[in-house]
């Protein structure tokens, strides 16, 4: 701090002046500071030669997985459909009477084969052969008419009028004798086609009205077996076609498909089919479940275990196969199960399908595949191990 000369005594004014040494010093700091925190960051920008001599190669972070791979070629297989059904008889009808009366005589038991025709119980008779007999006599008489009107014309006493009156009343006396015939006929109940009495509701004595039910007959001599086809399986069933039937009872029986619904039922959305069965013997009886196998034809396709079928991300099923090296996944659709597998379509004739580790690797990976343990490599090997278990 200095006075100036021209300042008044009493009165001094104060003036501060920078220091050059405290300057250098603070720009030392700052330039240490620097050189500081670059030698700290070296380390990240700058890899010592040490850690790039120990960095493993990108090869070795990306070594191909072990799989396992069997060799499986295609083959010629049958399509089958295969059903549930039910197996109905032929014709079940209702046996009705056909005239009133009471019953004289029971011919058959319930459970009875019967043929056609075949009586299975009579009615009271004496009425009708009443109505018979005066249809008879009247019918004689309306005849006599008939021929004296029919001499008198002849001999130019009568006129056609009269011969033609009296041929109306011929007719309409035979017409009354064949009506009696008919009701004396009505009084036997036969049976309308051979077959089986499955309920007999009659007693001798009894009186029964005209249309009245008395029993059923069924005929199981073909059977039909009825089953319901899936809407997208109906282009493959036609009229026409073998089929096979194990019912229930351990019975196996060849059939022939003998109708093909054209509309669909509106609650499942299906259409009925009919197989008809031989039964001759009428050893299998109607009403017991069945199972039906309709071969539809043939197609070229692979026999695999379920255990390689594979799920893309996108949710197909499909099966990852290797070429060249490399996953390749292939779409496939299932056309015949059977008890140890199932037969595909959509691969290539011959593909090399990944059996072990195909759960670890994607398609377009590389891998390194080997053979599965135990195959053989034989074509024949593989093809009869393939054969459908019919």
């Amino acid at each position: 701090m200095t006075q100036t000369d021209d300042a008044p005594a009493s009165r001094q004014v104060l003036r501060f002046e920078d220091d050059r040494g405290a300057a250098r010093s603070t720009w030392i700091a700052a330039a240490l500071l620097l050189a500081l925190v670059g030698w700290m960051g070296s380390g990240f920008v700058l890899p010592t030669p040490e850690a790039q001599d120990t960095a493993p190669p990108a090869a070795a972070r990306l070594a191909p997985v072990a799989v396992a791979v069997r060799t499986s070629r295609a083959d010629q297989v049958t399509l089958v459909f295969r059903a549930e059904g039910q197996a109905l008889p032929d014709r079940d009808t209702p046996l009705r009477a056909e005239a009133s009366g009471d019953v004289a005589e029971l011919l058959v038991a319930k459970g009875a084969d019967v043929a056609r025709g075949e009586v299975i119980a009579r009615l009271t008779t004496d009425e009708v052969e009443a109505d018979l007999r005066r249809a008879i006599q009247e019918r004689d008489r309306a005849q006599r008419e008939f021929d004296n009107a029919t001499e008198l014309f002849g001999r130019g006493v009568s006129t056609q009028d009269r011969v033609a009156q009296a041929r109306a009343t011929l007719a309409a006396a035979e017409a009354q004798v064949t009506a009696a015939e008919k009701a004396l006929e009505r009084t036997n109940i036969t049976a309308p086609f051979g077959g089986r009495i499955e309920t007999l509701t009659l007693d001798e004595g009894e009186y029964i009205s005209a249309g009245s039910q008395i029993g059923r007959i069924v005929d199981n001599r073909p059977l039909t077996v009825a089953l319901q086809v899936p809407q997208q399986s109906l282009t493959r069933i036609r009229h026409g076609q073998e089929a096979q039937v194990s019912f229930i009872t351990g019975e196996v029986r060849e059939g022939r498909v003998t109708f093909v619904g054209t509309s669909a039922a509106a609650e499942t959305r299906t259409f009925l089919a009919e197989v008809e069965v031989g039964n001759e013997d009428g050893a299998i009886p109607a009403g017991i479940s069945a199972e039906i196998r309709i071969p539809t034809g043939t197609e070229t396709a692979h026999f695999i275990t379920p255990s390689v079928v594979s799920l893309s991300p996108d949710g197909v099923i499909g099966v990852k196969t290797v070429e060249q090296g490399k996953v390749v996944f292939y779409e496939i659709e299932v056309v015949r199960a059977e008890v140890d597998g199932i037969w595909v379509t959509g691969l290539p004739d011959e593909a090399s399908i990944i059996t072990i580790g195909q759960g670890f690797v994607r398609a377009g990976e590389a891998v390194a595949a080997s053979p599965e343990p135990g195959e053989t490599g034989d074509p024949e090997t593989r093809a009869q191990a393939g054969e459908p278990q019919e």
